[in-house]
């Protein structure tokens, strides 16, 4: 039987094998997700279900910030049907003002349009990395939104931490912890910066209530 776009979008996403993150460079305390592996699993997930990716790259001087701001907007074409695609749009990253910063937002903004097109594992299973294992077929939702993943900042430590907090004393010790990467989430991930700053907003709203 013929399948349409996104019955095969669906198988991809199903048979997409785990991301193993890279190893841990000087002064990083967690595994870095490297575009080169992502873009790796993804597409040949997309090519084994006759799913083909482009992508197309706006970019924008951000003169306040001093650097250039790059946004991706994928295609996935059906190779049997190319007049069927699929757009990814929105995602988006910060680079500096060198001959380098545009090329690392431009594979930085194209590693998350393939991580949510696909909804790619990417959790250690141990110190030896990872057991790739395909999607469970489940009509189960998650009540928590996925946590938009950074290369040089654990968004999720961060997270814990503001949420974990008992008081607002040990709250504002957290906050003023991690001001400089939230600032820095700010810059280069507007997603996760969000997810920082409602879970901050949250947790401060419910020790000022006394909960």
């Amino acid at each position: 039987m013929k399948r349409n776009i996104y019955q095969k979008l669906h198988d991809a996403c199903l048979s997409a094998k785990s991301v193993k993150k890279g190893a841990k460079a000087n002064g990083m305390h967690f595994n870095p997700l490297l575009h080169d592996d992502v873009q790796a699993v993804a597409t040949q997930s997309l090519l084994n279900n006759g799913l083909y990716a482009t992508c197309n790259y706006l970019t924008e001087i951000v003169p306040n910030i001093k650097q250039v701001m790059v946004v991706c907007t994928m295609r996935v074409y059906d190779v049997d049907d190319p007049t069927q695609h699929i757009l990814v749009d929105g995602c988006s990253a910060f680079g500096n003002l060198d001959k380098f910063g545009t090329g690392n937002a431009m594979s930085y903004s194209r590693k998350y349009a393939f991580l949510n097109l696909l909804n790619l594992k990417t959790g250690i299973k141990d110190e030896d990395g990872y057991e790739p294992k395909p999607f469970e077929d489940s009509t189960e939702q998650s009540v928590e939104e996925p946590t938009y993943m950074d290369e040089t900042i654990d968004v999720e430590d961060i997270k814990h931490e503001l949420k974990s907090a008992k008081t607002l004393e040990s709250f504002k010790v957290a906050k003023e912890k991690h001001r400089a990467n939230v600032e820095y989430l700010l810059r280069n991930n507007l997603r996760a910066y969000r997810q920082v700053t409602d879970i901050a907003e949250t947790r401060e709203t419910q020790l000022n209530n006394g909960q």
